[in-house]
Order: C-alpha cells, then structure tokens, then sequence
C-alpha cells in the first residue's frame, strides 16, 4: 500500500512487514526518512521531528539521505544520476512537477529548473511481497543530453553500529562463491563491462550490522534486473551514511539522449527483512517464484544434456543411444548439446548455420525428436543465438553483422565473434531464423547460450543497451509464439544470471563446473538470492572432466538434486549397476522435487565446514527433505546433529525410507542424525513426512 501526506510531503509505502518512507523537503530534494520495519501514517510523520545530522564545514548534509541522488551543488557522494546538457552543464538542478499514484504503483516527477528534462522515478509494492521495484524514465525534449550514469535506485540504509557487505564473487566454473567483509569508506563497486552480466560478480548486495546470521539480524539488500554491463556502488561516507546504487552501464560508457527521446532504466529492487541472511534468501525467492518467473508454477523436468558423453561427436545413432539409456533412468527432457548444425563438427565453424547438419542428420531433426518423444520425454536443443563463427555460411554473407570498429581488428574469443542485436535487420533476422526452427520441429526446450563477452564494442555505446533490449525482445516474442516451449539461460555456465534473464528463463545453468564438491560451494552463493527453481545441475561423470575429483554416485546425485536435478554423463559407459542406482535416485528425486523447487530453504550448515546440510520445507509445512554432505571424515569422529528449522515443535514427522518417528522440537534442538556412510565424500537425504498431515 502506498500513502501519501501531502501536508507534510510524506509517501508512505508499505509492505507485509516492511516500510518505506519518502519525504521531499523545501528544497524540492527527495530523502529516504526510513527503510525497516513498518510503520504507521502518525510514526512516519514523527520522523521530521527527529533531530538532524551534525553539520560540518565542507560537508552538505542531503550527501548519502537521497533517494533521488542528483549531481549538483556541494554533494561529492556517488552521484546515482549523472548527465552533460549540450552547452556543458553538468549539474542538475530539479523541482518537483507532481505526482501520480494507485494502491500499489507511485510515479514522482521532477523537472530541471533550465533545461527540458524531467525524470521520472517509478516505485512499486506488492500485497505479498516486501519487495519494491523502482527504475527512472528520463524524458528529453530539447538538444541532446548526454547520460552518464542513470542508476535505477539509489538506496539509503539507516544509520547502523556497523556495516557489512554481503556479495557474491567468481570466474568461470568458479560463480557465486560468498563473500562477507565490512564495507570500506568509500566506494566499493561491483561490475560487469563484458557485454553480459559476468562469472565474476552478480548484480546484488546485502548489507547488515555486522551481527547478521542465518536466522537471526535484520538485512538491507537490492538487486538489479539487468543482463548486460552493470555496476552496483555501496558507499560509506565518512559520516557513517550508507547508500546502495545500482544500474546499467559501467564507465567511460555514456548514452546520448536526443531530442523527444526517453530513457527507462531496468529495475532494482530492494528488500527489507528480517530473521537473518536465511529469510532474506526465502524472501527473495518467494518473491521470485511469485512476480517474476514465467509458469513459475511448473515443476521442472529432470534433464539429459549429450555434451558431456559426446562433444562434438554427434550423429543420430549416437544421440538415440543416449536417449534410450535415459529414459530408462526416467529423464523426462533430452537435450542435444553443441554439434547438431550447419559445419559444426568443431568449435571453429558453424555458428550462425541455425540448421541440421545434412550429414549427421540426413532426414532433418525429425527421426531423433520422434524417437525422444516416442520414448516418453520432451526434446531440447542447445543455441548460442547471438554469435558467429568467421567460418559461416552467415558471416560470409554479412560480415558486417558483427560487434565491431572499422579501425579495430576483430577480436575472435573461442573462434566466434558477437552478433550487433542492436541492428534492427540482426535481430529481426534472429527472431526469423529461430522462430522457423521452433515452427518446423517439434522443439519443446532450448538451451540458450552466450559463450564470450564484448569487445571492439560500437558504433556509438547504444548498442550496450541495445543489443539487451533487443535480446529481450526476440525471447518475449518466441515465449509467445511457441508458449509451450521452455528456455534455460546458459553463458559458459553461471554468466548470464539475473533479474531480467530469469522474467524470459525457465532455468539457468549454474556452472560449467559439475564437480559435486565444487558444486556444493556455488549453490550455496547461489542460493542467497535465487531459488533452487531455476538452478540447473548436473550428475556427471567419475573423475569428474574437470576437476579429476572421484566422487561417489550418491554424492553426485545428492548435490544436484539440491536443485534442477539433469544427468550430462556419458551413459553408454556407465555400470548396469550405476544405472540401475541412478534410475532409483532419480525417483528419490522426483518424490522431494515439489520441496526443493517449490518449498522454503533453509541452509541449515554452510559447506566450507566439514559437514554441511540444507532443507526444503513444504509451504503447507506437511513434508521436508534435507540433503547432508560429508567432504571429510576427520578422526573417526560421528557426524553430530544438525537441527532443523521452521518445524512444529509439537509435532511428529515420520522418515518416508526408515519409518522412524521424530519429534519436532528434539529435530529443532538437539537435530537429524543422519546415517552417513564411513568415510569421505558421505551424503544422505532424508525425506519426513509429518503425521496426521
């Protein structure tokens, strides 16, 4: 709900068990009074009477309080909106110029005193969620302003004994590792430059006072809904003031603004809660499954992907073979990886020939997608749209089509280079090409994938923006055209994750890296901000094609069934016995997947220790299933009990597999004692169904 006071030039915006509150004061600046805990009509006004912050000579004290944080006069903080009027000015000087507001949705408008600009800042809450989306539209009706930097949201955090930044860091088949660390004075960014969201870091933060846990302390945090260039600033001036701000771009990019254009910047949204890093995670999941996944509803197949088990070594035979040992393990979903198009026998040739190879497949795509289908699952194939190979059928008709300078030459990274999406003819020739290949086979998943960054990027830093926006547009129009289709977004593994991908994505690959040890680690950064919905993960091969690790089936299987469960082995080599075993884990899988996709985490220990766990609890609070992982038995020692969160203490919950009854409150204080197998690499799920419903 959100209120307004005009006499005292107060919104109110509120959520479940959140508050926001805005004021704009005699100098038309808008100031964030409050973000926390909620608060009445009568209490917010209360907040004007508080004393004001100690003045200091050189010091403006609107410098970190800003909700709107304009350049202008004394303020030297991080500025979240920044922009060069034709005759250099490079301030902005702005009034209020009203407002517009339902329930739900509030638009604040603000002119410059000079020039034609108004921006516009957009906020919306939500009934169940104590989530707020906000962004800005910059309209320009005079010469051409150039943008520096237009972050969606500018972020004031109260004034707390400490700061503490929470974020996710990485590289490839490295993603989302945590990290914790107080916030340095100054400015600490996080960013991508590479074209696409990145490995390395992830549009988000969480700030705290430092005394934060899992389930307890109180947790400020934002996240951008945005899968191109970013940078999320947090600043601490030296008069303990806080600010998150977030939005696209990354410098020296900028944006020219002609005349009669606007400008709508993607949304951040923010989230206030309380009950430690746990419930802002559960928040933000809920949050997700509710108002951002498309038929978030769905339960998601259990998948095969080929890559693992044939490479670029694809032929139909081959491809039956696998699908055939699939089914049998009740995979529901058969992807066919790279190597299924145009010259694409090598990684140096066909991207861009969007078309069955003649000589690998003779009749077309037809027979292997009849037989997947006769066999009882769904058929998916791997793309990589937005790329090219020199040695191309499509490059060799437009070369031009590219990411490219006249007066640079093409870098090529994995032999490919990026198509421009900012073009209108590229992207309509894209939409095209993929729109005939859903409409002539029956297609019902895609693996949509985006292996290399940017570079030599122009003409002009539009197409920063452009090639995004264009790349939402096709997804958006192939969801509609082909609804029963599925995507999952894939950049060399975990590159492509955010906000904006996942409105137009059913799934994402997490990490290129299949390790179940290894995995442990990225599901847990994953897991801060996303739901075990859309977190692809795979059981692959031992020693593992990356790392050489050994590690036992069950583990494997345990760690991916943490989230989308898919196998990507080569199946043909596998051990009846392991096959056998698989088709029995699968099935574990299939009776707690309404849990792990649907139910509420809990990670009950993190997996830098030598055990670690973590549970799905039913909404309905009528079943959980909790995974424990051993990496290694140290001293001979048992594995202790791990207590269990958001149970009825009064309650009995029975173990599906043993029988044996629990109590809820002996599960919430003393915990599971699971039965791990001796030695390293142990792991076991556990599977309680409460009594009497």
């Amino acid at each position: 709900m959100i209120v307004h006071d005009p006499g005292h030039r107060l919104w109110i915006l509120s959520g479940p068990s959140s508050c926001y509150v805005l004021h704009l004061d005699e100098a038309d600046l808008l100031r964030t009074l409050h973000w926390g805990p909620p608060l009445t009509r009568e209490q917010a006004v209360s907040l004007l009477r508080l004393p004001p912050p100690e003045r200091r000579s050189m010091e403006d004290p609107a410098d970190g309080v800003l909700d709107l944080a304009a350049a202008g006069g004394l303020r030297y903080g991080q500025a979240g909106l920044q922009v060069r009027f034709a005759d250099g000015t490079r301030d902005l000087d702005l009034c209020f110029a009203g407002e517009r507001r339902t329930d739900r949705e509030l638009v604040l408008e603000f002119a410059d005193r000079h020039y034609p600009l108004t921006v516009e800042c957009h906020y919306r809450t939500y009934g169940d969620s104590d989530v707020i989306d906000r962004h800005l539209v910059l309209r320009n009706a005079g010469e051409p302003v150039t943008v520096a930097r237009a972050d969606s949201a500018t972020w004031v955090l109260p004034r707390l004994a400490g700061y503490r930044l929470s974020s996710v860091r990485g590289q490839w088949s490295a993603e989302t590792r945590l990290h914790r660390a107080e916030l340095a004075y100054g400015e600490t960014t996080l960013t991508s430059r590479r074209g696409v969201t990145s490995h390395q870091a992830n549009p988000w933060a969480m700030i705290d006072d430092g005394t934060a846990g899992e389930e307890h302390g109180a947790v400020w945090s934002c996240a951008l809904a945005w899968s191109g260039t970013w940078r999320l600033t947090a600043q601490r001036l030296p008069g303990e003031r806080v600010t998150l701000s977030a939005g696209f771009g990354h410098d020296p990019v900028t944006y020219e603004l002609g005349g009669g254009e606007d400008l709508v910047t993607p949304v951040c949204s923010g989230l206030y809660s309380e009950g430690g890093f746990g419930a802002a995670s559960r928040a933000w999941h809920d949050h997700q499954l509710r108002h951002v996944l498309p038929y978030a509803g769905e339960t998601r197949p259990v998948l095969y992907n080929s890559w693992e088990a044939t490479g670029f070594d694809v032929s139909l035979e081959g491809q039956i073979r696998l699908a055939e040992k699939a089914a049998l393990l009740g995979v529901e979903l058969f992807v066919v990886d790279d190597g299924w198009f145009g010259g694409r026998t090598h990684d140096a040739a066909g991207l861009g020939d969007w078309h069955a190879n003649p000589e690998r497949f003779p009749q077309g795509l037809g027979p292997l997608i009849d037989r997947v289908h006769e066999l009882g699952m769904r058929f998916g194939l791997w793309v990589e749209p937005e790329m090219v190979n020199p040695d191309s059928d499509l490059y060799r008709a437009h070369p031009d089509w590219v990411i490219h300078r006249p007066s640079r030459t093409r870098t090529e990274h994995r032999n490919q280079l990026v198509l421009d999406l900012s073009r209108p003819e590229v992207a309509g020739w894209l939409h095209r090409t993929l729109d005939e290949l859903l409409a002539k086979n029956a297609v019902d998943f895609l693996k949509w994938d985006m292996n290399r960054p940017f570079t030599e990027a122009g003409p002009g830093d539009r197409l920063w923006l452009g090639h995004v926006h264009a790349l939402y547009d096709v997804l958006d129009r192939l969801r509609a055209a082909h609804p029963h289709v599925r995507i999952e977004s894939c950049s060399s593994g975990g590159g492509r994750v955010d906000l904006g991908i996942l409105r137009r994505a059913d799934q994402v690959w997490t990490s290129d890296n299949t390790d179940a040890l290894d995995r442990l680690d990225i599901q847990h950064g994953f897991s801060q901000l996303y739901p075990a919905r859309v977190m692809g993960a795979w059981v692959t091969d031992s020693p593992n094609p990356y790392t050489g690790r050994e590690v036992p089936l069950g583990f494997r299987f345990h760690a991916a069934m943490a989230g989308v469960l898919a196998i990507g082995g080569a199946l043909t080599e596998w051990s009846p016995a392991d096959l056998e075993r698989s088709a029995e884990l699968v099935a574990a899988y299939k009776r707690i997947r309404p849990l792990v996709q649907h139910g509420r985490q809990y990670r009950l220990l993190p997996p830098d220790g030598e055990l670690s766990a973590v549970q799905y609890l039913a909404p309905d609070g009528g079943q959980l299933a909790v995974l424990l992982f051993r990496r290694a038995r140290r001293f001979g020692q048992a594995a202790p009990g791990v207590p269990l969160r958001g149970l009825d203490p009064g309650a009995r919950y029975r173990d599906r597999d043993t029988g044996l009854i629990h109590h809820g409150a002996v599960l919430l204080t003393h915990g599971l004692f699971a039965d791990l197998a001796p030695g390293d690499y142990a792991s076991a799920l556990v599977h309680l169904i409460r009594e009497g419903g």
